[in-house]
């Protein structure tokens, strides 16, 4: 049977007020509904070099110390993904990695559990197959499921979900894929903790979800096909972004994999924009300078009660220093949509108030972001047909467009990429920074009822059709698995060393 997204409570539109004012959070130590949890991103612990690794382990131990009903989420790819060892094997996803982050964890001294990455079933040398590094993984790191679910407060739970494919992946070994068994146990547990019972959920992945509006790298993930959960399966990769919209309960969902600090706005989106529902996103960084792609060195912490929440950074260049970045307030009142018919009982109170804090280490140009189209931006084209006008070698937005097929395509940073019909995600490259040089760019009738994308060289008069996948895309699937790579690798260095 094909999955489906729990079922919305009620005919209702979730209302969020983005305050212009600064609000607070009022936490009393004595209220039974607290909790603090901090949440670890990419650790990719390497044995030679473990100064900032242990020195962020203190500094998020002192916070959880001093903070009551703690817990700790780690966001996976807990090993560098190198010879580590002088081994001539990838250090992340062995046995010597699993027993060195548990040692690692298991010093901060309090609860935590763990969401399993791209990285951490690369044991390619030691396993012969992913189930086989998985158990390992479940076994070293104190396991049952690559999934978890706590209730760390009363009504208030917190939701994992781990990659469980490396070998087994169709094209690039990083992307982030949460299997089929778990997927049907995240729409169950979802179903089985309502809103109108007053539960408030917060969920955990690696990767970010379709349709989440965190800041991406084209050059990296969009161009690699691994920015989303489960990016490649065109069907259940909008599951998770369909269950926040139609589940208020779901109040945020926390990602790593980027290798981005805290530091931009788009680090945390906020309910609105491409329809969030009532779930605010937000990136997280990392602990050692040597992983970091920005220089900076964060981790998360969350802490709330019955009446909300806050999203805070700790600043390890900073001596663990705590920065207030998002207070989210809970309302008591809902927006009905009118135009619906309405259902006896709909549901009320599934609002939430948001403030963004403002803050002096904002840097909104060190890395490029990835575009996302928004209908609003004035950047879409309605019903291309022949030459579309603009810069297409330009790093700005240049145009997007539907194709008829339902495809989405626009020009950016120079390159032509596919965005998600549902979301306006970017998906991936469909023509490159090279290729679309000194291009001109038309969208023609196919003379068969639909169109097609065209590349005009006007010194050579070449004429190049851009064609879709089989699966009815047009962004490339580029990057192969790479565990092939690597073994190909491997005879290419020996048949050197040979001859």
């Amino acid at each position: 049977a094909a999955l489906r997204a729990p079922i919305a409570r009620g005919s209702l539109k979730v209302c969020a007020t983005k305050l212009t004012e600064p609000v607070s959070l009022n936490i009393q130590p004595d209220d039974p509904t607290n909790y603090t949890v901090a949440i670890l991103g990419d650790l990719h612990m390497d044995p030679r070099d473990v100064e900032h690794s242990y020195e962020g382990r203190e500094h998020v131990k002192k916070v959880l110390d001093e903070s009551p009903n703690p817990f700790l989420v780690s966001l996976g790819d807990l090993g560098e993904s190198k010879d580590c060892t002088e081994s001539k094997q990838l250090f992340a996803g062995t046995t010597e990695c699993f027993k060195m982050v548990r040692e690692f964890l298991d010093g901060f001294g309090h609860k935590y559990d763990i969401v399993g990455g791209n990285h951490d079933l690369e044991g390619i040398d030691e396993f012969a197959t992913d189930k086989e590094n998985l158990e390992a993984y479940l076994k070293y790191m104190g396991k049952e499921t690559p999934q978890f679910c706590y209730e760390i407060a009363p009504k208030t739970l917190i939701v994992g979900l781990g990659s469980t494919q490396f070998r087994d992946a169709t094209y690039t070994s990083h992307e982030v894929a949460v299997d089929q068994e778990q997927l049907d146990w995240f729409v169950k547990t979802i179903e089985e903790h309502p809103y109108e019972d007053g539960w408030q959920i917060f969920c955990f992945s690696h990767a970010p979800i379709i349709g989440s509006g965190l800041r991406v790298l084209q050059e990296c993930h969009v161009v690699n096909g691994c920015c989303w959960l489960n990016h490649n399966d065109k069907v259940n990769s909008k599951l998770f972004i369909n269950t926040v919209r139609s589940n208020p309960q779901i109040k945020g969902w926390f990602s790593a994999h980027f290798h981005l600090s805290h530091d931009y706005e788009d680090s945390i989106t906020f309910p609105g924009g491409n329809n969030r529902g009532s779930a605010i996103f937000a990136q997280t960084g990392v602990m050692t300078a040597r992983s970091s792609r920005d220089g900076r060195r964060q981790s998360r912490l969350v802490r709330g009660n019955s009446r909300g929440f806050e999203v805070c950074t700790i600043d390890h260049s900073k001596g663990g220093a705590v920065r207030l970045d998002a207070t989210v307030m809970f309302s008591d009142e809902c927006e009905v949509d009118l135009d619906n018919d309405q259902v006896e009982g709909a549901i009320s109170g599934c609002s939430v108030m948001t403030y963004a804090h403002e803050h002096e280490d904002y840097d909104h140009d060190m890395w490029f972001s990835a575009y996302t189209p928004n209908e609003e931006d004035g950047c879409r084209v309605n019903e291309p047909c022949g030459e579309i006008e603009g810069d297409f070698g330009g790093r700005d937005p240049v145009k997007w467009w539907y194709m008829k097929d339902g495809a989405v395509l626009g020009g950016h940073n120079g390159m032509i990429i596919e965005y998600d019909p549902s979301t306006l995600a970017p998906l991936g490259m469909v023509v490159s920074r090279d290729e679309l040089e000194n291009r001109r760019v038309a969208i023609i009738d196919d003379e068969w009822g639909g169109d097609a994308l065209c590349l005009f060289d006007d010194e050579t008069g070449d004429v190049t059709v851009v064609q879709p996948n089989e699966d009815g895309s047009y962004w490339r699937k580029v990057v192969r698995n790479k565990m092939y790579r690597m073994k190909e690798m491997r005879r290419v260095a020996a048949a050197k060393n040979y001859f």
